[in-house]
């Protein structure tokens, strides 16, 4: 009886040992780098937040199984090449990056770390990709918009909507990010079909923003667009209290403009932009290329409408315009 008791504990320490060493043989939890490059800055409502929002539901814990590195632009197009070569030097297991330009700083910078974007309206049009079905290379990522030039004309149609009798506007643009040119097309075709004169202001800069701002001032101008950008996101206070100063409704293409205190904005959720390349980084590490992953475009666009906005402008927007409005801002 001894003799058994006595094998049976050797057999239990035996094993016991052999679980010890099998777990200190264990390796160790991969611990991932993200590298993330943000057009503007990290503003509690940015869409940036709602990518790490989508990384921790998707079980990217920060500090233990992922390290999100990240750099922002502060609407500064000139930064991106610097702080995609700064990540790159982190050899970061993926690039994430918001706007045109700096998924184009990333894609000129690399063809083999794999890149994620976001906050693009139009990425064949601007040169990043040369299909939605199939990006190819080592680039993929989520769209905020469809297209450029027939969706740019719907700011134009909904500002006439909402303010019949304009017919002169202005509209802020910057030429150097590659996305503002189809949609100034789009916006030049519905405003000769609208017969709406436009004063087209390249304004992407702060020089050149305050040059636009006195040009509005002379021109006599009766409202603005302002076209998608990352400086213009990122001086959106700047430019919603101008155009109150003025006077002047405005359309927008995010709703952080609206949220700001502009009257409408009409695009592609931001945040869910940035949502839906959280869910490519977490494919390509779980072993996807980016090659295979198509470009994700939106479901649905957003309307937002300001009403206290108009109020101060003295305006009545439409009831069929507020029936279509995702948000209004009462």
């Amino acid at each position: 009886m001894n003799s058994t008791i006595t094998r049976l504990a050797a057999a239990a320490a035996v094993l016991l040992l052999a679980g010890s060493v099998t777990a200190q043989a264990q390796p160790a939890a991969r611990v991932y780098r993200i590298g993330l490059v943000s057009p503007t800055s990290p503003s509690a409502e940015g869409p940036y937040h709602s990518f790490r929002q989508a990384l921790r539901e998707l079980g990217y814990v920060e500090g233990k199984n992922v390290v999100l590195e990240t750099r922002f632009a502060e609407g500064r197009l000139e930064r991106f090449s610097e702080l995609v070569a700064e990540m790159i030097r982190l050899k970061v297991d993926v690039l994430v990056v918001g706007s045109p330009p700096g998924a184009l700083a990333a894609k000129r910078a690399t063809t083999t770390l794999p890149i994620v974007f976001a906050s693009v309206m139009d990425p064949v049009g601007s040169g990043i990709v040369a299909s939605l079905a199939r990006p190819g290379g080592n680039i993929t990522g989520a769209t905020f918009g469809a297209g450029g030039e027939d969706f740019a004309g719907k700011w134009v149609e909904l500002l006439k909507e909402a303010v019949p009798h304009v017919s002169h506007v202005a509209v802020l643009w910057n030429s150097a990010n590659p996305a503002g040119a189809p949609l100034v097309r789009g916006i030049q075709s519905a405003a000769r079909t609208l017969k709406v004169k436009l004063d087209m202001l390249d304004a992407g800069n702060a020089k050149d923003l305050e040059r636009a701002f006195d040009a509005i001032g002379a021109s006599g101008a009766q409202a603005i667009i302002v076209v998608i950008d990352p400086y213009f996101v990122a001086n959106r206070a700047r430019i919603v209290q101008f155009a109150a100063s003025k006077r002047l409704p405005a359309v927008y293409s995010t709703k952080f403009f609206a949220d700001a205190g502009g009257l409408m904005a009409y695009g592609g959720s931001l945040e869910d932009s940035w949502r839906r390349a959280a869910r490519h980084v977490d494919k390509i590490l779980k072993g996807a290329k980016p090659a295979d992953l198509p470009i994700e475009q939106p479901t649905r666009f957003e309307l937002v409408i300001n009403l206290k906005t108009a109020k101060a402008l003295g305006l009545t927007i439409p009831r069929s315009l507020l029936l279509r409005a995702d948000h209004v801002i009462e």
